[in-house]
């Protein structure tokens, strides 16, 4: 139990132990992504799916639209209609993603699959794979973090009601259809557990589909500065193995035959440098072909909910803001750290000394050249690149629109 415990820190980064830890907390929610997981989903987690579902779409869904459309319609009360739309609408962020998830599942499934096998040809002990675990350690870092944030915010969301004194809501403002007055017995009872497992349904799938989405993401991040590392030092590791001084050139060895030799031991690294690119290009495109529309929806309700929010003042939706922020935040984060890694991966290319190389990897290392510089991007629906420019212009126009409501209303 605690060894099992253990592996969901960082202690344990590598591949296999991060996808077993998301698949393990999924399963949770009786999905299985891992196909390493043989046994049956025990039939209490579909029960307890079922519950947890229906109290989500009763409290943040059905009775989200009622007060809204019409209550508030009927008392006029625009604030609580700002105060409880987007509570509502950014909660189905996580929603979106698993039922993606689940509707691809099976490519999902196939995508793992192949991250896991080209994950197990990486030599134990080799550069490049101490290179990885280093950088699948900030990987799995940024999940936690993301995942601890999330879960908090719900946990003090949940928790508020409980340390302040009377019977006080989850939401002042907001009534759940149907059970009014709200305040008494046992309407106050059952409105808290409806909205205390509806929050369990919001930020239980949404940290843990986006950890998943951060840690495939990660990893070909993590592959691209681990092959960076790899092609720096493919000439003076050559060097190294047929004990040629530092600075030589072909005119500086002893015969011609250790130059080609050396040039051989450079083809054989520059073929796995090749596939191991090729590989992470493809897995990248897979994850983006399964979740841009994903991505697209995220941002368009986002956009919409983090304008109420900010409509119905900060001082009343202070718990809503950052739950919606860090989500389109860490979508771009995670995009443009791929970009990062990319462009890392171009500068170690024109900086292999290429130039000791002969003819024909020096037309292998420019053809990589030319396909380093195609740089891997996560999009929101092939419209939109996810990375800090796309945040910041996301954060503009919702300023915009903020602010010319804000004098209409």
């Amino acid at each position: 139990m605690w060894e099992n415990l253990r592996k969901f820190g960082l202690g344990h980064c590598d591949l296999p132990t991060m996808v077993w830890n998301v698949a393990f907390m999924l399963r949770g929610f009786t999905l299985n992504i891992d196909s390493r997981f043989t046994g049956r989903i025990p039939k209490i987690f579909y029960i307890t799916t079922i519950i947890i579902a229906f109290c989500y779409l009763y409290s943040y869904f059905f009775s989200m639209l009622w007060f809204v459309f019409v209550r508030c319609i009927e008392t006029g009360d625009v604030t609580a209609a700002m105060i409880v739309f987007p509570l509502g609408i950014t909660s189905e962020i996580g929603i979106a993603k698993f039922i993606y998830t689940c509707v691809y599942r099976k490519k999902v499934r196939q995508l793992l699959q192949q991250y896991l096998e080209y994950d197990s040809q990486i030599p134990q002990g080799s550069r490049l794979s101490r290179h990885l675990l280093q950088a699948l350690r900030n990987v799995k870092r940024r999940a936690l973090i993301y995942w601890i944030f999330i879960v908090s915010n719900g946990t003090l969301y949940i928790l508020q009601p409980l340390v302040m004194p009377g019977r006080v809501p989850m939401e002042e403002v907001f009534v759940l259809y149907g059970l009014e007055p709200e305040l008494e017995t046992p309407n106050y009872e059952i409105t808290y557990v409806l909205c205390t497992l509806g929050s369990v349904c919001t930020c239980y799938l949404t940290s843990n589909v986006a950890a998943f989405l951060i840690i495939v993401s990660g990893y070909v991040e993590s592959q691209l500065l681990a092959l960076s590392e790899e092609i720096l030092n493919v000439w003076d590791d050559a060097e190294l193995e047929y004990k040629v001084i530092d600075n030589a050139d072909e005119e500086e060895f002893e015969n011609k035959e250790k130059y080609d030799a050396i040039n051989e031991s450079v083809k054989i690294r520059l073929k796995d440098i090749v596939k191991g690119h090729t590989t992470n290009i493809n897995l990248l495109l897979q994850v983006e072909d399964i979740y841009r529309g994903a991505f697209a929806f995220e941002f368009c309700i986002l956009s919409v909910g983090l304008i109420a929010e900010l409509l119905g003042g900060l001082e009343n939706t202070y718990m809503e803001v950052p739950f919606a922020i860090i989500q389109v935040g860490m979508d771009c984060l995670i995009g443009q750290r791929v970009m990062d890694a990319c462009d890392t991966f171009e500068s170690a290319v024109y900086s292999c000394k290429w130039e000791r190389f002969n003819e024909a990897n020096m037309k292998t290392v420019f053809m990589m050249l030319m396909n380093s510089q195609k740089t891997l991007t996560l999009t929101a629906g092939g419209i939109a690149v996810l990375n800090f420019v796309c945040l910041m212009s996301v954060f503009r126009s919702i300023y915009s629109a903020f602010t010319t409501l804000q004098s209409v209303m």
